[in-house]
């Protein structure tokens, strides 16, 4: 039986030449993969919504113009209702997933709420929906070279705007990736 390596706390960086339309030029940050599949949420996808309107729906009331106005990514195409938070530090919220010792992405409303008093995490992206595979897929996809995949990086998950995120995780490689084409083939 062949072992994969885990690849939770690493990008996936769509190839130019994957046209998935949930996917295309997307950077994916994968929170927890084993045997069993993996999960992940895109981190360069905002939607035409803001944090306000979400926390108004919840009636969790917002500190702030600047809180109620972040913007709010699409996670995935999977269950695109669901919210989910990406922070540093992980904190002690009701429902998270601990990707590592600083990171982690929870569920739960009480982060949301501690954000909306401005309060929550240092760094938060909020999301709607994940990406997910079963078992085998992901592995599948990257033997297909759909994706590249390296470690990722608070600094691009962070701090680099999300129309950067998908050159800055592949420059992390030392791929630029506006030299590939989008052009498959054989030789």
């Amino acid at each position: 039986m062949v072992t994969t390596a885990s690849l939770s706390n690493h990008f996936l960086i769509a190839m130019p030449a994957l046209d998935d339309p949930n996917f295309h030029h997307t950077t994916t940050y994968i929170c927890e993969h084993d045997a069993d599949g993996a999960l992940g949420v895109v981190i360069n996808r905002p939607l035409e919504m803001q944090l306000g309107e979400i926390l108004h729906h919840m009636d969790i009331e917002t500190a702030s113009d600047e809180i109620a106005a972040r913007p709010v990514y699409m996670g995935g195409p999977v269950q695109g209702e669901r919210g989910f938070v990406l922070h540093e530090p992980v904190g002690a919220w009701e429902a998270t997933l601990r990707v590592t010792d600083s990171i982690g992405i929870t569920s739960s409303s009480d982060i949301l709420a501690a954000i909306a008093r401005g309060e929550g995490p240092e760094q938060a992206i909020v999301l709607l929906g994940y990406a997910g595979w079963g078992a085998g897929q992901l592995e599948q996809e990257l033997a297909d070279n759909a994706w590249l995949s390296g470690p990722a990086s608070s600094e691009v998950l962070f701090d680099t705007p999300w129309d950067k995120r998908w050159l800055a995780a592949a420059a992390l490689l030392g791929v630029d990736l506006n030299l590939l084409s989008a052009e498959t083939g054989h030789a």
